[in-house]
């Protein structure tokens, strides 16, 4: 077996970041800040509240199906918050920051009033980052933390939920479940039944995708990981637009400019900075 801390790693948001644009993948996933030798990372209100509601939900896989609703969303939600509260979350007024987190608030509501599957039995796959060799022969490793794993009793399998906090669905075209089809089949014995979204901004209740082809999966995600590994041995990481650059790359470009600002180390020894408010990402949705 080829040693994994040689290998091509990949997940779907390195996957999803070269796909938008190989320039904006390597100052995500591969460039370190000089002064640091820290990765660096743009933080905004968008991830700010994905981080959040992320945080409160998938703690509850931990605790007994049972006393999951206990304790107050809300309480752990006020908690958490801190974590992300202004400069730190992206925010440079209290006004987006309050709207941001009554969002949060109305999404944890949500699951409060439609609680299953939350209190549904779970699985917990035991490596913190499931990760499983994709190709052997290329030296590629797929990985990926796995929002919610259902366990179905009456199949003896398990059901992936996504959660989303976003304000738009998924595109037909993504990765990320059939992604997670594969982590989740290689890194546990029990079948994948189901995959669903959670637009916890929008709909009480999970949305029901259809299984994708596990050989087809394989082979559309391996052979972006192939295209990924070529452009780390050429070195060869270009912007679609050239040196106009473009949305997903130049506000990274603006972190090496000196134009953005530093607010601290994030996790995974990332240096975090934001953005001026005329520059910020205008995005809405985020790849948590």
């Amino acid at each position: 077996m080829p040693d994994k801390y040689s290998a091509v790693w990949v997940s779907h948001s390195s996957i999803s970041d070269f796909q938008q644009c190989p320039r904006a993948y390597y100052l995500k996933n591969i460039y370190k800040n000089p002064k640091s030798g820290n990765k660096i990372q743009i933080m905004s209100p968008a991830l700010a509240l994905g981080q959040a509601v992320h945080e409160v939900v998938e703690s509850l896989s931990n605790i007994p199906t049972d006393k999951r609703l206990k304790e107050s969303l809300l309480e752990k939600f006020n908690v958490v918050w801190k974590k992300v509260s202004g400069k730190n979350g992206g925010f440079l007024d209290q006004e987006t920051e309050q709207k941001f987190k009554q969002r949060g608030e109305n999404m944890l509501r949500r699951i409060i009033e439609n609680p299953c599957p939350i209190t549904q039995l779970t699985v917990k796959i035991k490596e913190d980052l499931p990760h499983y060799w994709l190709s052997e022969d290329e030296g590629i490793i797929l990985c990926g933390k796995i929002d919610w794993l259902q366990y179905l009793p009456d199949t003896d399998s398990v059901h992936i939920i996504d959660f989303k906090t976003s304000k738009s669905k998924e595109k037909g075209e993504s990765l990320q479940l059939p992604i997670y089809l594969l982590l989740v089949s290689n890194t546990q014995q029990r079948k994948v039944k189901k995959l669903s979204y959670w637009y916890l901004g929008m709909e009480n209740e999970p949305e029901e995708i259809a299984l994708p082809d596990q050989k087809e999966s394989h082979d559309q995600v391996l052979k972006v990981a192939k295209e990924i590994k070529l452009a780390r041995k050429l070195n060869r990481f270009r912007c679609p637009e050239g040196e106009k650059r473009c949305w997903s790359c130049k506000p990274f470009e603006q972190i090496l400019s000196g134009e953005a600002e530093f607010v601290g180390i994030g996790g995974y020894k990332r240096d975090i900075f934001i953005l001026p408010r005329d520059n910020a990402p205008k995005k809405d949705s985020v790849i948590l």
